[in-house]
């Protein structure tokens, strides 16, 4: 203990390393925490807030612990600048020699074999594509780790990428002809031999999927897991818990089977019609569903002739094309493995278009072009909390976001973790004199019509006086096109909208771009990090209660009522502090930061559970007088100016 307040301390090597350092007591008694679970192999469910400095908390007892250990992260950005960023700077400090690696999913890495694949079927290439593949032709030749994500010339997002790696269905595996140049394999023989490993939930729990159905591992054991951004576990872990199938998972089939077909086969022409015939009653299927995108639960299509009968040709078109495949699998492995997975998804989709038990949750969602059918346990704490216990380590599950007030029964009770030890450490900043919280007086209750158009209202005079410089964070798309329209003509200031661009470059254009209003909705409410003063104002338009419409809501709801609990103060008013908390630690990320936080609900003070959410927050300065939001905006304007001047 006495080595972690050491390591971290104005003594230690980070101030040296790391600009801006600044020594934290809560991290340090945050780093002392995590290495007691890691030398007694306990759980501990560890909230940090802003500016603790977690990161580090967890890196300095894993790299000093001597063990393997895995690290894994909420998305593959953070992944990535854990790995590239933030690792090296304590691997450095520590002066230790520790072997790190970093793994993700097959489908982020270049697969040579495919990439052949795609080169000898120009026909199916338009010209953007055709030089997209030069371009990854001669990277090819240039990569040590073959992760798509360090190509950087060609986004993330392009359809070029489906054709030049691997997925789980798709990859020969031992009878590759290219396996001696497979950059997934290097990839994992890198994280089976490495000290620290960093990987994402996704693939974690992909892996304990496997691990499940006794197929094997990607993962190597090791003697701690821990989990940062541990708030989205409990959704990812339902996924992967349950079962789904998607049209798109079906269309790669139909992909991959014309591709192996005319490199192996070609000479059955009925084949190709079947293909044809396929993706015409995907079509129809998609359709039959209604024209509108939703999500709801399965029972909603009990009646719906239309759709049962589509799928009931798709199941038919499978079986056909599976009797197709049956003479052709000789031909190739790759026209063998196209039969299995036929074979898997045909049984998949008689599964999760039929009767479910009362054990799950049985759903299905539709996008513009396609539809996903699932099953999703209605209680994952059993499951999760078994499979935790085989790992037979050190757990540790770390967020800003775990606690509802000062307890974590709602994060507990979700994950089966109730034996774990609890921490919560708070933010060192300076809440009452870096922030206001503002609620505004005199707007109705959300569920009123005009609700969004008065919030305008209320939100054009904060804009003024903040001189932009804001995000404006809605909990759907319909307040959020709403109010783009009624502000693009009320204020000076420039407007972005999220979907104008990809998540990334609308950051670096709001980053750069002075006195900027970004308006957005879900995924801006985490994960974003802008520091300074170009972003001063953070205003959310309600209280972020999930949908009630939502089938896995609604399901889990229910089953609270039966089990003659309360649902609302027991399950959605925590989801929603949690969420809640995310959007607010938008605002203030550093010690300099200073700011708004403009929070419309009237809910929040009209209501006895608004307490609840009021208690979980920072302790901003509250106010409902936009007069004191203008001095605030006055008095810190005048205090940069100051020093501008100075």
């Amino acid at each position: 203990m006495t080595s972690m307040t050491h390591l971290l301390g104005p003594e230690g090597p980070f101030p040296a390393l790391v600009a801006g350092f600044l020594p934290r007591q809560e991290q340090q008694e945050m780093a002392e925490a995590i290495a007691r679970a890691m030398e007694e192999y306990t759980s501990l469910i560890a909230e940090a807030g802003t500016g603790t400095g977690k990161t580090f908390a967890y890196l300095v007892p894993a790299l000093l612990s001597g063990n393997k250990v895995i690290i894994s992260t909420g998305t593959k950005n953070l992944q990535d600048q854990l790995f590239h960023k933030d690792l090296p700077v304590v691997v450095k400090a520590l002066a230790r020699p520790v072997r790190t690696a970093l793994l993700k999913g097959r489908e982020n890495y270049l697969c040579p074999y495919r990439l052949r694949q795609a080169e000898s079927e120009g026909r199916f290439l338009n010209r953007q594509q055709v030089d997209e593949l030069q371009r990854i032709r001669e990277w090819q030749g240039k990569t040590r780790s073959g992760d798509i994500a360090d190509q950087g010339d060609i986004a993330e997002d392009s359809a070029i990428w489906s054709w030049v790696t691997a997925n789980g269905d798709n990859c020969l595996g031992g009878e590759c002809p290219d396996l001696d140049d497979c950059f997934m394999i290097k990839a994992r023989q890198e994280a089976q031999a490495a000290d620290i490993l960093v990987v994402n939930h996704h693939l974690f729990f992909a892996d304990l999927a496997l691990k499940g159905e006794g197929v094997g591992e990607l993962l190597p054991s090791a003697n701690a897991v821990i989990f940062d951004e541990a708030h989205q576990l409990p959704e990812i872990a339902g996924n992967f818990f349950g079962s789904s199938i998607s049209s798109r998972q079906l269309q790669l089939l139909v992909t991959d089977c014309r591709t192996e077909y005319h490199q192996s086969a070609g000479d059955m022409p009925g084949f190709e019609r079947q293909l044809d015939q396929l993706q015409t009653l995907l079509q129809q299927c998609r359709l039959a569903f209604g024209v509108q995108t939703q999500r709801a639960a399965w029972q909603r299509q009990a009646g719906n002739s239309e759709l049962h009968a589509a799928l009931a040709e798709l199941d038919e078109g499978l079986v056909d094309l599976e009797a197709m495949l049956e003479e052709l699998a000789q031909r190739s492995k790759g026209l063998e493995l196209c039969l299995q997975r036929c074979g898997d998804l045909r049984v998949r989709l008689s599964q999760l278009t039929g009767v479910s038990g009362e054990d799950v949750i049985h759903w299905y969602e539709t996008y513009t072009r396609s539809f996903l059918i699932a099953q999703t346990p209605l209680d994952i704490a059993p499951i999760f909390s078994s499979y935790m216990q085989a790992q037979k380590c050190a757990l540790i599950f770390t967020s800003a976001t775990l606690a509802v007030g000062n307890r974590f029964d709602h994060y507990q009770k979700r994950l089966g973790l109730e034996q774990a030890q609890t921490g919560q450490w708070q933010s060192p900043f300076d809440y009452p004199r870096q922030a206001v919280l503002y609620v505004p007086e005199g707007l109705p209750e959300p569920q009123a019509p005009e609700y969004t158009a008065l919030l305008v209202e209320r939100v054009i005079p904060v804009l003024q006086a903040s001189r932009g410089r804001a995000f404006v964070l809605f909990t759907s798309h319909r307040a959020l096109n709403l109010a783009a329209q009624l502000l693009q003509e009320r204020i000076e200031y420039p407007i972005m909208v999220q979907g104008s661009l990809s998540k990334n470059h609308l950051l670096e254009k709001f980053r750069t771009t002075p006195n900027a209003v970004l308006l957005a909705t879900g995924s801006f409410w985490e994960g974003v990090d802008v520091r300074g003063e170009a972003l001063s104002c953070v205003v959310i338009d309600k209280l972020p209660f999930a949908s009630p419409d939502d089938p896995l809501l609604e399901a889990r709801l229910e089953a609270l009522r039966r089990q003659g609990g309360n649902p609302f103060f027991e399950y959605q008013v925590p989801q929603a502090v949690i969420a809640l908390k995310q959007g607010v630690g938008r605002l203030i990320r550093d010690v300099e930061d200073r700011g708004v936080m403009m929070i419309c609900d009237p809910r929040l003070v009209t209501k006895s559970y608004g307490r609840i959410f009021l208690d979980s927050l920072p302790p901003m300065t509250r106010t409902r007088k936009l007069s004191v939001v203008e001095r605030f905006f006055r008095f810190i304007d005048k205090e940069e100016s100051c020093e501008v001047q100075a």
